[in-house]
């Protein structure tokens, strides 16, 4: 049975993803496994890859700048406030617009928040990098992803949400 708990900025908890600032703000081992909440902090230009859940849905909460969402051949151009849902089994991917963009993910069930720290680093700090220049382990995240029943069906397209 859960108990009530309340989650404050924990450092020990970022992790540098994809070029993004990531805090695990709520974990499956928090919520019994019903949700997690990470929250991301990225620059212009840092996307994830197109990708599929089999499990897990996803709500995206922008709280700062301007997100563009994909999801099975829709666009949403996402601005602070706004919360855009991504069910499982749809294909989709994201792209920071806007300077520096802030937003929370909402993953339901939880677990696969994990992803992120198997293919993450450890963030000494909470301030914000530049984005890489080298490209990821591309297959080191496609097999991790498939541990967590999501399918990584390629890079981010370049889009223009409307």
């Amino acid at each position: 049975m859960s108990q009530p708990f309340q989650a404050t900025d924990d450092v020990g908890r970022a992790v540098w993803h994809l070029g993004a600032l990531m805090q695990l703000r709520l974990t499956g081992e928090q919520t019994d496994g019903r949700f997690a909440l990470t929250e991301h902090r990225c620059r212009r230009g840092t996307a994830a890859p197109l990708h599929r859940h089999a499990l897990q849905d996803e709500t995206f909460i922008v709280l700062k700048g301007e997100l563009a969402i994909h999801i099975d051949g829709r666009d949403f151009r996402a601005g602070p406030g706004s919360i855009t849902f991504a069910p499982r089994g749809l294909p989709h991917f994201y792209q920071a617009e806007s300077e520096e963009c802030r937003f929370l993910a909402l993953i339901m069930p939880a677990g696969f928040e994990q992803w992120f720290v198997e293919t993450g680093e450890p963030a000494g700090d909470l301030s914000l990098p530049p984005i890489p220049d080298s490209p990821p382990d591309v297959g080191a995240l496609i097999a991790a992803a498939a541990r967590y029943g999501v399918e990584i069906l390629g890079p981010p397209p370049n889009m223009t949400a409307g």
